[in-house]
């Protein structure tokens, strides 16, 4: 049996699915409104919600997508009661996540947020290209035109910045100096790209797609400030060997078996700017024709 752990509505997670039907395998779509009381029968450990219900030891398989699994903590009214009991189902929690995590998966729920400082620094570790980047609470080395500030966190959205509107941090250049000092932010060099790459990475295989985002001044800081009257073109592309061979070094050493990673290429060399663990790949799977929904499928 195949564990989903995803989100209401996610479509990647559903395209999956619809492989999953045809393959005649059976799985378990777990979605981040669920929550699970931990029970016990014949000696085994089962988790129930209001909408699944199975024995931690019939899956066979498992892909962290999104969202994660939640619990149901019994309160008591003694204080001291409380406290026990919430150790006691920490570490049930724990030993079934374990238990899951320790099966044949696809991403993990306990390392899905990669801290991007940290990753940056082994990226160049092992021979990538990186732009140069500081962090600054004021603009007093920053090089006007010539430098980018970009989100330090792995989620770029903002949600209900507004009464019932989310919003989308995106790269942007930076024009101009702040008089004042603001929250450490994150700074790096303006790089004169030729096009970027987005690479789909799955146990040891990279799938990579150059997209041409400099050919419209929409796109040209951030592709995803998308231009639905002049879509960017998109092809398939091949990363060097030997970017490839240190992408699956700086994976392993991740421990990340799947992960979108972002490149910009420019001139003979390819600047390695961060990993998405779970980005989305559903637009280069199919402009590329890449079919990676299905090779999700298979592998599960």
């Amino acid at each position: 049996m195949i564990l989903i752990i995803s989100q209401n509505h996610e479509i990647t997670t559903t395209e999956v699915i619809k492989w999953l039907l045809k393959m005649g395998k059976s799985f378990i779509r777990v979605n981040e409104d669920e929550v699970f009381d931990i029970k016990t029968k014949e000696k085994r450990i089962y988790i129930e919600s209001h909408r699944n219900r199975f024995f931690i030891d019939e899956i066979t398989s498992v892909w962290y997508r999104r969202g994660g699994l939640n619990f149901r903590h019994v309160q008591y009214k003694n204080e001291s009661i409380n406290i026990n009991m919430n150790e006691y189902q920490h570490w049930l929690e724990d030993y079934i996540k374990k238990t899951l995590e320790s099966k044949k998966h696809i991403n993990k729920e306990s390392n899905s947020d990669v801290n991007k400082l940290l990753v940056l620094e082994k990226a160049q570790k092992i021979g990538l290209d990186v732009p140069s980047y500081f962090l600054a609470s004021n603009t007093d080395d920053v090089v006007l035109d010539k430098t980018i500030i970009k989100t330090i966190g792995g989620n770029p959205r903002m949600e209900n910045i507004i009464k019932d509107s989310s919003g989308m941090m995106y790269t942007t250049v930076v024009k101009e100096t702040e008089n004042e000092d603001f929250f450490i932010t994150f700074f790096q060099e303006k790089i004169e790209k030729d096009f970027e790459i987005r690479s789909f990475y799955l146990n040891g295989k990279i799938w990579s797609t150059a997209i041409f985002s400099q050919n419209n001044e929409q796109t040209k800081v951030d592709f995803r400030k998308y231009n639905d009257k002049k879509p960017t073109r998109k092809v398939p592309y091949d990363l060097p060997k030997d970017i490839e061979e240190k992408v699956c070094l700086l994976m392993q050493s991740l421990d990340l078996n799947c992960g979108s990673l972002d490149f910009i290429k420019s001139g003979d060399k390819h600047y390695f700017l961060e990993i998405n663990t779970v980005g989305q790949f559903l637009g280069p799977s199919v402009t590329c024709n890449y079919s990676l929904e299905k090779k999700i499928a298979d592998y599960l």
